[in-house]
């Protein structure tokens, strides 16, 4: 079979990135197209000779220069951009889709199964929470009507794509439930694998004579880290923040003397990082949440707030907690009763291997011998 695969923005290294490299790997001859690719961060993942960008993309207006600052400034020029691609020649094409990439036109001969890490966001359940944002600061109130215009268009597009493709396999149950209220289609849950390298270096039996709380994400608002900050700064708490993103200046304008910023790390040092914590803490509501099993798969329990992805990751009170609600509060009041000596780590480990690239790998090719 002669398979394509698609991945709407190749800019940084996340958990959409990771599936789509896993993918990539089961299929090392398939092309990989992409609307924006930064070759810098991630063509020891996506080499350059097998990554597709839009033609147009290097016209006057400079597509790949301009996502530097911002690429929510090409939200309007995604969709076109996304089905000027032909794919006639290809038997199957696998798409990883977190806005646009289920979009793609094939014709009736070209399968097209999409890997759904969520439908976008920012068009459906957390519309009005952007364009919050987006009202705050100078100029505030003509980015909002920028936003609401271009959401509105872009919403009625994604709407009508819905049924273009063929299989739809949703990252986790609560995207399952998305795709089912906003696309109106069924799909099948497939939970995104982690890498076997997270599994290399049990956890020692001793504990850390240091010990910390940890973080490890893109530091972005809507992963909630203030409130662990803030959690951590009442109750004087250590806690080590791994990762970069634009809220980096704000959160670390909040730290106290016990929190500490890493920046970015790179795997090895996250590994040690994950196995000498005392536990690790998931404060947002990811769809799915790859740095709980990364967690878990080090032998380390996790402390997550009781929404999302987690829930179907993390079993309470035996691989780790859940606080109720996304304030400092409910943060505090679980880390206060905490102990790190009630936690198996082979339990954890053991857990974990739920979420392996194997059995991923196994249930996406089952897929494709079916479609």
């Amino acid at each position: 079979m002669k398979v394509a695969i698609v991945h709407e923005l190749l800019t940084r290294r996340g958990g959409a990135e990771r599936v789509a490299k896993v993918l990539a790997d089961m299929f090392p001859k398939a092309p990989i197209y992409t609307l924006l690719y930064n070759e810098k961060k991630l063509s020891d993942w996506f080499p350059k000779e097998r990554v597709h960008v839009p033609n147009f993309q290097f016209s006057i207006f400079n597509f790949q220069f301009l996502y530097k600052y911002n690429h929510h400034l090409l939200l309007r020029q995604f969709p076109a951009m996304t089905e000027q691609w032909d794919f006639t020649d290809y038997d199957i094409v696998i798409s990883s889709s977190s806005a646009f990439a289920h979009g793609i036109i094939t014709n009736g001969k070209t399968k097209h199964i999409c890997y759904v890490h969520s439908p976008a966001r920012y068009l459906w359940d957390a519309t009005h929470e952007v364009l919050d944002r987006a009202a705050r600061g100078p100029l505030g109130f003509l980015k909002r009507k920028y936003l609401e215009h271009t959401f509105h268009k872009l919403r009625i597009w994604d709407a009508e794509v819905a049924p273009r493709a063929d299989v739809l396999i949703a990252n986790s149950k609560e995207v399952q439930r998305r795709i089912e209220l906003y696309w109106r289609r069924d799909s099948q849950v497939i939970h995104p694998p982690i890498d076997p390298f997270w599994f290399e270096n049990p956890k020692p039996k001793t504990q850390n004579p240091k010990p910390y709380f940890l973080i490890v994400s893109t530091l972005t608002p809507y992963k909630n880290i203030e409130i662990a900050i803030q959690a951590c700064n009442k109750l004087q708490l250590p806690l080590k923040i791994v990762g970069e993103g634009p809220d980096a200046k704000r959160l670390q304008s909040l730290a106290g003397k016990t929190v500490e910023f890493l920046g970015y790390k790179p795997s090895t040092d996250v590994q040690k990082l994950y196995t000498e914590a005392s536990a690790v803490l998931f404060p947002g509501a990811d769809d799915f949440g790859m740095v709980p099993v990364e967690a878990m798969a080090c032998g380390t329990p996790v402390i997550a707030l009781r929404k999302g992805g987690a829930l179907e990751t993390v079993i309470e009170n035996q691989t780790g907690l859940f606080f109720d609600e996304p304030t400092t509060e409910s943060l505090q009041s679980t880390l206060s009763s905490f102990d790190a000596n009630a936690f198996d780590s082979t339990m954890c480990r053991e857990h974990a291997k739920q979420f392996s690239q194997q059995l991923f790998e196994q249930q996406i090719r089952e897929i494709f011998t079916s479609i």
